[in-house]
């Protein structure tokens, strides 16, 4: 006889529900919490000490539950029909060809997974989409569902994730909301309850949001693109520091301290990347394109068009302050991954500069303490079509180094593309006598003493902050 209370099965287990379930499970002992994948190779890696994802916190997770209520399997099959509830975490791409490319999300994985379990399932379900969907995405799910013909009953909610990478057990563990979405209906709203009842096991009730299934689906493309336009919205004010002597630290803190602003995502940068923003925000573009609100559509791209600028201004900054030409001199890249404390590259902003200086024929050597160099090329290729058959002596032009040390070595210049802490710590004055002079710097997270660094030598470009060069008034 089971001694568990309730019985969840997780699609997918990846960055959103590897972290998720294991949370959960953490919190809810008498919850049999169980994660599947049809990739071996991901699920060996949950069930070893070396996880597939690198997140603060989470081995700790893991450790804690795995084998007792929290399980890794490939054997889908089992699990939906043994579940009561069933989350779809699976990947949604935006897609690449056909009609929306570049724009819509392709639900593929989500309608798999949906006729997966209308295959499979000997029971009434409640099935819940964890994966970021276009609004509406729901009522496809439920259709392939509901011709199941042996008459079973399948609710299905929105349950959308807010974590942010390198923080995500924090966001688990003590949600700012947790936002659930269903149908209006008895039974919607039962089902609704019922996942309430999960999270209100450590989250207060208060923080638990419900809704309507459509206002669920939109809020959470609706939340990354505000934050993202706040991130486009202080790089804009980053150029035009750059070049009236204002400094951007300085305006994102006098703008920050007003309240009805608020501090968060005023920070300039390199531009923003990671899954979520840009296909979030194109997402939404291609939904305000198909109801025909092309106004709509283009200010939300708009954002977007800043952050590819933002990315590109920053490279051709770094060839213009270098004489103009990059060619054959070793550039140093510390920081890959697309924000610190993950090794997640999917759309970082380091692989469009190292892109653009690698057709100016530099030779880049990159330093990231937790980007591995297989997962650095595959999204190269994914994303910026930059191959080993399209691009001669690619695997010579990209060399990863063991340390920071080593890939400043003999380099012309290094630039801070990720807010690793331990950029920070670094002996400088080590690092200028190694390079190439004269010696550049060029931070684009705006981490380092830029003063100190003056002072032992280096000629130093900042996002958003002024050369003193080039003015005599600061």
């Amino acid at each position: 006889m089971s001694t568990f209370d309730l019985k969840i099965c997780c699609m997918g287990a990846g960055y959103v529900g590897g972290p998720t379930m294991a949370v959960i499970a953490k919190n809810c002992p008498k919850i049999r919490v169980t994660v599947v994948d049809i990739s071996q190779k991901q699920i060996d890696a949950w069930n070893s000490n070396d996880l597939p994802i690198y997140e603060p916190g989470l081995p700790e997770v893991v450790d804690e539950c795995r084998g007792k209520n929290l399980f890794f399997s490939t054997d889908v099959a089992k699990e939906i029909d043994e579940a009561d509830i069933i989350f779809i975490s699976v990947n949604t791409p935006t897609k690449t060809q056909g009609i929306g490319a570049g724009r819509a999300a392709n639900i593929k994985n989500c309608e798999l997974c949906a006729r997966k379990i209308a295959e499979v399932a000997t029971s009434n379900k409640i099935v819940v989409e964890k994966s970021t969907v276009p609004v509406r995405t729901a009522d496809a799910v439920r259709r392939v569902l509901k011709v199941n013909h042996k008459g079973l009953d399948f609710q299905v909610l929105s349950n959308p994730e807010f974590l942010a990478e390198g923080t995500a057990i924090d966001d688990l563990m003590d949600p700012s909301r947790v936002l659930i979405g269903g149908q209006q209906t008895p039974e919607g709203l039962k089902a609704i309850e019922t996942l309430v009842s999960v999270y209100a096991q450590w989250v207060p009730r208060e923080q638990i949001i419900t809704t309507n299934l459509w206002s669920s689906e939109l809020s959470k493309l609706v939340a990354n693109a505000f934050l993202a336009q706040r991130v486009s919205s202080i790089n804009s004010i980053s150029a035009l520091c750059e070049a009236t002597g204002a400094n951007v630290k300085e305006i994102s803190r006098a703008v920050g301290s007003d309240v009805r602003i608020g501090s968060r995502f005023l920070s300039s940068s390199v531009g923003f990347g990671g899954s979520c923003f840009q296909k979030d925000i194109l997402n939404l573009v291609y939904l305000c394109e198909t109801y025909g609100l092309h106004e709509c559509a283009e200010y939300w791209n708009q954002v977007i068009k800043l952050n590819d600028y933002q990315k590109k201004r920053f490279s051709e900054k770094m060839v213009s302050r270098m004489f103009n030409t990059v060619t054959g001199k070793k550039l140093a890249i510390l920081g890959f991954a697309f924000k610190k404390d993950t090794g997640d590259v999917r759309e970082t902003p380091s692989m469009f500069v190292v892109r653009d200086l690698m057709a100016e024929g530099a030779k880049i050597h990159v330093y990231d303490p937790q980007v591995k160099r297989e997962d650095m090329f595959s999204e190269m290729a994914y994303t910026c079509n930059v191959t080993k058959e399209n691009t001669p002596g690619l695997e010579d032009l990209v060399t990863t180094s063991p340390d920071a040390y080593t890939a400043c070595e003999g380099s012309h210049a290094f630039a801070v593309l990720t807010e690793w802490d331990e950029f920070k710590t670094y002996d400088f004055q080590r690092i200028y006598e190694s390079m190439a002079k004269p010696a550049f710097v060029f931070d684009g997270r705006n981490i380092l003493d830029h003063e100190k660094l003056r002072e032992i030598g280096f000629e130093v470009y900042a996002i958003g902050k002024p050369d003193p060069s080039d003015f005599d008034d600061l």
